[in-house]
């Protein structure tokens, strides 16, 4: 019931532009009827998020000296993001750009000279840091600035060059922890930190921000197998780091000694969820889940809530004031829902389009965090992901992915769609597919299978293979805590002209294939249309489908097998296709006999005229 309110408007918005794509409306049309047509068409975009990892994204040394300091291996600036730049970002049809590492966070570079020093190694992951132990919310990375005193406005300056080319903006908001030294140089008046009024005399209190291992002080982990900076010697890197009492890690470790692969450079956000797990605000109405954001938003108004809620309440709202058009919210699990509720409610109320985007991972949680906690999307990572890693890895069989698809029919608007991020192995890695081509098949399915937004990491692309040896990081994926330089994303940058002058002819040929796939997302049967799988002759292999608004019929076969193949599909009409993107369709009997290659895919639009194909 709740999905079918959800979509309701979006689908007539999309069969009205589908009658105007297909040749259904009036020969001619005034100027005002245009534009409302253009901005109609505009709304009816699929968002595609590109994620960059901003410290990495215009870095052209090429050094990668494991464990290297920013002046051995060099570091991008928010200037990088460049009108070229930001057009070739656009050329891939994106709507968003998420800026990864952009808040303040710990790191072991000193900046002293701006009243930022050195973190302490001991609890820094690598030595650019980790952008996901932040220390200061109100602040960017220094890093970042071609001038570090002048580093927000740097930021504001790229906030206004990237909404003068056409795409929003979205930062990542972490709620579940913080830095282990967390301290806002830079919060506005009548804001207090994090941890800065609470009773550390026990380990939990409602309005405490952490919880504490009452009466122990905290110690550094210790491995043989690890050593802080590669061994590298550093002035703090003592194995000591002096915190008293101890705090709750971020992954919830609750001892005064945390594990090596505990999350140790962060501690835990208190919600008011207690110790034993039960909580200590109240719980949402089941009822709730299909009221819109103004009710939950009303809602909330007349409780007394833990102080950390809000906290993070003033946080997104004085990024919402800077111009940031969404957030990005890790681990959102592992933070109650009620919360969400909360704070998405109020972010909705200060800006309606806002984007808001959440790492879930349990399945169970999918539809409680979209319905109550007014999540617009979530990752679809457990299911979609993990089961595509699986065919192109030849450990499943490409017909399962429709299944797998079906599990969220529902809310599949909803979930996001990506082969990268910065989490993920690259595609292009050894242990993930070992050749950038397989973006071909992967990326058209994960694209054109249903309404979801997609995403898109940086260097993905041109092939990047995540194999440099950072430091802290480990190859197969682009490393988050090191400074490094981005190799195949470099050809592309081509010494900061971003015109893919240094890329070969197959990497040219791979980018011009995701701007044409991309370029699809406005179709209106690709944006709103029903999702029928069409029979092939090879369903452990092919995967093919067909999505159908109103007139437009858009069918889709790709090739997951290791070789060549000649299919058979069997659309439900015999029609006439016209060709999209890849293979072309031979002429239509009940059964089409497609020739695909290895990799291969052919996306065609039915009910062509012959004199037109």
């Amino acid at each position: 019931m709740i999905n079918s309110k959800l979509k309701t408007p979006l689908l007539a918005l999309s069969l009205s532009a589908a009658l105007v794509a297909c040749g259904q409306g009036p020969q001619q049309q005034d100027a005002s009827t245009e534009s409302t047509k253009e901005k109609g068409m505009q709304q009816m975009q699929k968002p595609v998020v590109y994620q960059v990892f901003t410290r990495l994204f215009g870095n052209t040394n090429t050094t990668n000296e494991p464990w290297g300091t920013l002046e051995q291996n060099g570091v991008g600036k928010f200037a990088d993001f460049s009108d070229a730049a930001l057009e070739g970002i656009k050329e891939l049809g994106v709507t968003h750009i998420w800026y990864t590492g952009v808040l303040h966070h710990a790191m072991v570079t000193d900046y002293s000279d701006f009243g930022l020093p050195s973190d302490d190694p001991d609890v820094v992951k690598g030595r650019a840091g980790s952008p996901y132990a932040i220390k200061d919310y109100y602040n960017v990375n220094p890093d970042l600035a071609s001038k570090p005193a002048d580093r927000l406005r740097e930021f504001e300056e790229l906030i206004e060059r990237t909404h003068k080319h056409g795409m929003k903006v979205i930062i990542d908001i972490v709620p579940n922890h913080v830095a282990r030294d967390y301290h806002s140089i830079s919060k506005p008046q009548g804001i207090t930190d994090f941890g800065a009024n609470d009773d550390t005399s026990v380990a939990y209190k409602r309005d405490n921000n952490f919880y504490y291992v009452a009466g122990e002080d905290f110690i550094v982990p210790q491995d043989a197998n690890y050593q802080v900076l590669g061994g590298q010697s550093h002035p703090l890197a003592d194995g000591k780091f002096a915190e008293s009492p101890a705090k709750w890690t971020g992954n919830g470790a609750r001892k005064a000694q945390p594990d090596i692969n505990d999350w140790y450079e962060t501690v835990k956000i208190n919600y008011g969820v207690k110790p034993d797990g039960s909580y200590d605000f109240p719980r949402l109405p089941d009822n709730y889940a299909e009221l819109d954001y103004r009710a939950h938003y009303a809602f909330w108004q007349e409780q007394e809530l833990p102080d950390s809620w809000y906290k993070f309440r003033d946080i997104t709202q004085y990024w919402l004031e800077k111009g940031v058009d969404g957030f990005r919210y890790d681990m959102a699990e592992m933070v109650p829902v009620e919360f969400w509720s909360f704070l998405n409610s109020s972010i909705k109320m200060s800006n309606p389009d806002a984007f808001l985007l959440a790492e879930v991972y349990n399945p169970e949680l999918y539809r409680p965090y979209i319905h109550l906690g007014k999540m617009d999307y979530l990752y679809d990572k457990v299911g979609f992901y993990d089961s595509l890693k699986a065919i192109i890895q030849g450990k499943a069989e490409a017909s399962e992915l429709l299944a797998t698809h079906q599990e969220v029919v529902d809310i599949e608007q909803h979930m996001l769609h990506f082969l990268e991020n910065h989490d993920e192995q690259r595609l292009a890695s050894p242990d993930f597919a070992g050749d950038m081509r397989w973006g071909k098949p992967a990326m058209t399915v994960s694209t054109l299978i249903g309404r979801s937004p997609s995403m898109l990491y940086f260097g993905q692309t041109v092939g990047e293979d995540g194999s440099e040896e950072p430091g802290f990081g480990d190859p197969t994926r682009t490393s988050i805590f090191d400074y490094i330089g981005v190799p195949a994303h470099q050809q592309w940058m081509n010494g900061g002209k971003f015109d893919g002058g240094a890329l070969n002819d197959e990497q040219r040929a791979l980018r011009q294939f995701y701007i044409d796939l991309m370029a699809l997302n406005s179709l209106p049967a690709i944006v709103a249309g029903e999702l029928i799988p069409v029979p092939n002759s090879a369903p452990h292999a092919v995967i093919s489908f067909e999505r159908r608004l109103g007139e437009q019929r858009i069918v889709v076969v790709a090739n997951f097998g290791k070789h060549p193949v000649f299919v058979d599909i069997e659309p439900e009409e015999a029609m006439v296709g016209k060709t999209l993107l890849g293979t072309d369709p031979l002429y239509l009997e009940k059964k089409i006999p497609i020739k695909l290659p290895y990799q291969g895919v052919s996306v065609f639009q039915m009910g062509v005229q012959v004199d037109e194909y």
